[in-house]
């Protein structure tokens, strides 16, 4: 009598919860200290940003976004920027519909509900003031400014000047000044100046000879 087999059932793929974060737990760590060495991860906290705010994309993998952030984060270590650059220029044209939209409202309002047309043309203002500083900043990334060293003169409060000079002149100068001196003292090399001849020795006081009568004409009378 033939034996029918049984059909197996096809093994169901094991479904994760996509919002569901991997998190390593290494050997010498409690699970309260894994989560939190995680939560300090940018790149955990900007996924948890996106999923809140990319709601409209409907789910999205935890870990996905992570690790993909986590290689973004590599290439910019590593000096490539052009997702940076191309993140930089998409956000300037956002900002340039909202501000447009905003100014589209303020003009609705204008004049009838001043209040609100000043709210949203303030509202567009700033959002043009933030796409024009995101263009700056991309600009300033693709033509980088030239670093300069400009030396100058540290002063202290007290009476201290200290001045960033060469210091190989400092020692000639100081022999310099160290040998004028000898310089003035001595004349057709080496022959020291003669100070004259020894004057002979005189009596201390000597006694002073009596002054004389003073003759001098005596008054007329008148």
């Amino acid at each position: 009598m033939a034996k029918t087999k049984k059909a197996k059932k096809p093994v169901q793929p094991q479904t994760d919860d996509p919002k569901a974060l991997r998190v390593v737990q290494q050997p010498t760590e409690t699970q309260a200290d894994a989560l939190a060495h995680t939560s300090l991860r940018p790149t955990v906290q900007a996924a948890l940003t996106l999923l809140d705010y990319n709601k409209a994309f409907g789910e999205m993998s935890m870990n996905t976004l992570v690790d993909d952030l986590g290689k973004q984060c590599e290439l910019a270590s590593k000096g490539d920027l052009g997702r940076s650059e191309a993140l930089l220029i998409a956000q300037a044209h956002t900002l340039d519909a909202i501000f447009n939209n905003l100014a589209r409202r303020a003009a609705r309002n204008m004049g009838e509900y001043l209040n609100a047309a000043e709210i949203y043309m303030r509202l567009a203002l700033k959002t043009q003031s933030q796409c024009r500083a995101t263009l700056e900043t991309l600009a300033a990334i693709k033509n980088p400014q030239p670093v300069a060293f400009v030396r100058q003169a540290n002063i202290a409060h007290g009476p201290q000047q200290v001045n960033n000079g060469t210091p190989q002149d400092e020692p000639s100068r100081a022999r310099e000044t160290e040998n004028q001196p000898n310089k003035l003292l001595e004349a057709n090399d080496g022959n020291r100046l003669d100070t004259g001849a020894t004057g002979k020795a005189t009596r201390i006081d000597p006694p002073m000879a009596t002054v004389g009568a003073i003759h001098r004409t005596e008054d007329i009378e008148r």
